[in-house]
């Protein structure tokens, strides 16, 4: 099993308490920490306003972040997930994303889909169209950015774009191309869109549901010719890694009140309830991952939510869960 893990961000209240003058060198820090442990990749998340309520505290922008990351590090793979292709035009976003390739020296995962976050979409005067029209634009946008990527100029004529001798110079350097991950469970279009474009996945909050997408996801494979051995299947995971179950109970009550007077009783509630599947020591979280990695799950992308004022769970599951894993 592969891992990566996000850095602090704000989107999810992980900055809160850190002065705005120390941001930057709190995420540059936990990339660089992350890094130094091991973990194959660090990864930030696509939003402009924190969940699981909009609020006044930071959220800092993705691509800002990518290729701010790419520059203070060195061998980290960079990653979004996912990219909201909404948000940017695919042309715009292609070049983005080759820039940032070339700054970091071919360290770029590509994480890209449809978007969901209504909120953001009509707060940055973005049409929300309904989720078919929103795949469909999907579609036409990893087509356009793989060519983008690899051809030397590029004009498309679809349904919702529309280019005219695009060119993206520079190239990427990673070829043939920058790893789309095309992120999403929707069985009928996000994973054929996957089956056709992605070098990996990212769906599934439960194992059963992880295992049903799986086989729906092979389906189409065999649908379009595609390997679908050749794609990696990851998932997201909301961890607490503590030395002893007293830890673990006491990091959990952290969490509800840290949220709290954030969003409130009920959301903060539910907030700690994310973290629960994933809250053990080193040795609960082995075998927790293991059933994980029996299911066919080979990349685990998690979310340490202390991370921006402790590594000890980030440091501890590195050194204790990743080596049994991996």
């Amino acid at each position: 099993m592969r891992f990566g893990v996000f850095v602090p961000q704000g989107w999810r209240f992980d900055l809160v308490g850190v002065p705005l003058t120390d941001h930057w060198d709190v995420i540059a820090d936990a990339a660089c920490t992350a890094e130094a442990l091991g973990y194959e990749s660090v990864w930030v998340y696509d939003h402009f306003h924190t969940s699981p309520a909009p609020s006044q505290e930071v959220t800092y922008e993705a691509w800002t972040l990518m290729a701010a990351l790419a520059a203070v590090t060195d061998t980290v793979r960079l990653g979004q997930m996912c990219t909201c292709n909404g948000y940017r035009q695919p042309s715009y976003l292609a070049k983005v994303a080759a820039s940032t390739d070339a700054i970091s020296a071919g360290r770029l995962e590509m994480g890209i889909g449809a978007g969901w976050y209504e909120h953001e979409f009509d707060g940055y005067g973005y049409p929300f169209p309904k989720p078919s029209v929103r795949l469909g634009q999907l579609e036409e946008a990893v087509e356009i950015m793989r060519r983008m990527w690899t051809e030397d100029v590029v004009s498309f004529d679809g349904k919702h774009y529309r280019l005219d001798g695009a060119i993206c110079r520079p190239h990427p350097v990673q070829q043939p191309h920058i790893p789309l991950w095309v992120a999403g469970g929707g069985e009928q279009l996000t994973l054929r869109i996957a089956a056709r474009y992605a070098a990996a996945t990212n769906f599934g909050d439960t194992i059963e549901e992880f295992v049903g997408k799986s086989e729906v996801l092979a389906d189409h494979c065999a649908q379009v010719g595609a390997d679908f051995d050749a794609i990696v299947r990851s998932s997201n995971f909301n961890v607490l890694c503590e030395a002893t179950e007293a830890d673990v109970a006491a990091r959990l009550d952290w969490i509800t009140e840290r949220y709290t007077p954030l969003v409130g009783d009920n959301k903060a509630a539910r907030v700690r309830a994310l973290y629960t599947p994933m809250a053990g020591t080193p040795e609960q979280l082995i075998e927790r991952f293991g059933s994980w990695q029996e299911a066919g799950m080979s990349y685990a992308i998690m979310f340490f939510p202390e991370f921006g004022l402790d590594s000890a769970g980030v440091e501890r599951f590195a050194s204790e869960v990743v080596p049994a894993l991996s």
